[in-house]
């Protein structure tokens, strides 16, 4: 049986393993998928045993530490300096599958990452979002609640991909933009009252995707829907970039209409 998980701190409740075990069984894989609970200070010590495993995922807050055990990056783990995704054997490789994952769901739900982009957040996944909205050629802004702090990433981006991109403050928010893309945790459960853009701001937007999937519609998304615009939550990306680690891990490949049938039993677990 071959062996994989995650490593993260904390963990808590984490949909992964539910997630792995569907694409498992739907790739006759006979495998298990561990969570494994590993604090910033203990990283170092668990490597080696980490190693013996088949491969694992990497969530917060290893993203980058993990990167210095690692024998070889992906272009898109090094763009990001972020690894999400571990493949074990003679020589150990660190992938970013969440782009992936992203881009997938945006053509899940037919949303087009073009045109003017706004990207609330700037943290872990909104880099992500931001680097992968450059790199599609959109023009990009992005909101944070303190713009000083994002200096630092407007200037990699330029040094990385020759790109500008302009930076603006939450409460700047005004005009309307193809789509909007929220990587911050407003909206989030048990934040579920409050959203990073009014109704009225959406109604003037072509297109909604909120990385949050607790609650499954968030206020945001709700307004998305009143707006009639189409609009993703953050559970197919989840659902996505599992099923594209998967794919690294064995080398095979996924149909989308299988894996939008995981990411319905996974939002049926979710609603339990």
């Amino acid at each position: 049986m071959k062996e994989f998980g995650l490593i993260g701190y904390p963990l808590g409740h984490s949909m992964s393993p539910f997630i792995h075990e569907k694409l498992f069984s739907l790739n006759g894989v006979d495998a298990k998928y561990s969570l494994f609970e590993i604090s910033p200070t203990e990283l170092e010590k668990n490597i080696s045993a980490l190693k013996e495993l088949d491969g694992f995922n990497v969530t917060i807050p290893h993203k980058t530490g993990i990167i210095r055990s690692l024998d070889y990056l992906s272009e898109r783990a090094k763009l990001f300096g972020a690894v999400n995704t571990v493949k074990c054997g003679e020589i150990t490789k660190g992938y970013n599958t969440d782009c992936h994952g992203f881009l997938r769901a945006l053509d899940c739900a037919q949303i087009s990452l073009s045109g003017d982009v706004l990207v609330c957040g700037a943290g872990g996944a909104g880099r992500m979002f931001i680097f992968e909205s450059v790199l599609a050629g959109a023009d990009v802004t992005v909101a944070v609640r303190n713009p000083d702090k994002a200096i630092e990433l407007k200037n990699e981006i330029r040094n990385k991909l020759g790109k500008d991109i302009k930076i603006i403050s939450l409460s700047e928010i005004a005009e309307g933009y193809d789509l909007v893309i929220n990587s911050t945790p407003v909206g989030m459960s048990p934040d579920t009252g409050n959203s990073v853009l009014s109704l009225e701001q959406v109604k003037k937007c072509g297109a909604v995707f909120d990385a949050i999937y607790n609650p499954l519609e968030t206020k945001l998304l709700s307004f998305a829907k009143k707006a009639g615009i189409k609009y993703s939550n953050g559970l197919s990306m989840l659902v996505w970039q599992a099923a594209v680690a998967q794919e690294i891990w064995f080398d095979a490949s996924f149909e989308k209409s299988d894996v939008e049938r995981i990411i319905a039993k996974t939002q049926e677990e979710l609603s339990k």
